[in-house]
């Protein structure tokens, strides 16, 4: 954590010296000085509108991060280590993949309506595609050899799945996920922005419509520090998961 704190640091000094010398050249009307911006944020802390927004977007992309895993991290481990049903799925995923889902919000709109359903199933299905082809090119990446080694002392289905499938497949996974937290986050911000009364991204087009440029700046460090802490916790997650990985990292 000590790392992170340092890195996240100096990120927001270098955003923070870029962002006085942009405010300063465009006069500080349309883009505010990061000091203004700064506590216009903090003092949103302190109002349950701000909190009433953020948990709204926080629920959302979490609940959208676990519905994602949850379908696509098996579905790639069968696909990867069953050829049959990666036979049969790859060639749908694979052509189905390029195509922006972004496009069908309004279908999915009126599918499950204007409530949380359908933008919790927008960012599950961009980010799913993204956990299974990676799951899925992880485990179809493993030797042979591994395979063997295991069934020729014995071992069982169980046993080839605990040992090889899930150490081989579980980083791929949680890699996806944590570089699908920024994925998640701007989706997030687009289903947001229309069809809505409540989330960070209804409160940051609210503001801009309304010309309260601090209020604007303020709902985009908040959902900013949303994608960091979500970010950090799959982060999290990874290392806990994936343990003898950064111990033989360590090594």
């Amino acid at each position: 954590m000590g790392r992170s704190a340092l890195r996240y640091g100096v990120v927001i000094c270098v955003t923070a010296i870029l962002w006085k010398l942009a405010s300063v050249a465009l006069g500080g009307v349309i883009l505010p000085a990061p000091e203004d911006a700064g506590r216009a944020f903090f003092a949103a802390l302190f109002t349950p509108v701000f909190w009433v927004h953020f948990s709204v977007s926080a629920y959302r992309a979490v609940a959208a991060m676990i519905l994602a895993w949850g379908v696509a991290f098996p579905l790639g481990l069968v696909m990867g280590s069953v050829k049959r049903v990666d036979d049969l799925l790859a060639p749908f995923v694979f052509l189905t993949y390029p195509i922006p889902k972004i496009v069908l919000l309004p279908v999915f709109l009126l599918l499950f309506g204007l409530g949380d359903s359908a933008k919790i199933f927008m960012i599950a299905l961009i980010l799913a595609y993204q956990i299974l082809v990676t799951t899925r090119d992880g485990v179809k990446s493993i030797h042979p050899k591994y395979f063997d080694s295991v069934r020729s002392l014995g071992g069982s289905r169980w046993n080839v799945l605990r040992e090889v499938l899930l150490p081989a497949a579980l980083p791929h996974g949680f890699t996806a996920l944590r570089l699908g937290t920024g994925v998640s986050v701007a989706v997030l911000f687009f289903v947001e922005s229309f069809a809505t009364t409540r989330g960070l991204g209804y409160m940051i087009m609210d503001a801009w419509g309304a010309m309260d440029y601090l209020t604007m700046f303020s709902g985009i460090l908040g959902m900013s520090v949303l994608g960091a802490a979500l970010y950090e916790i799959a982060n999290v997650l990874e290392r806990r998961a994936c343990r003898w990985m950064f111990l033989r990292d360590k090594g």
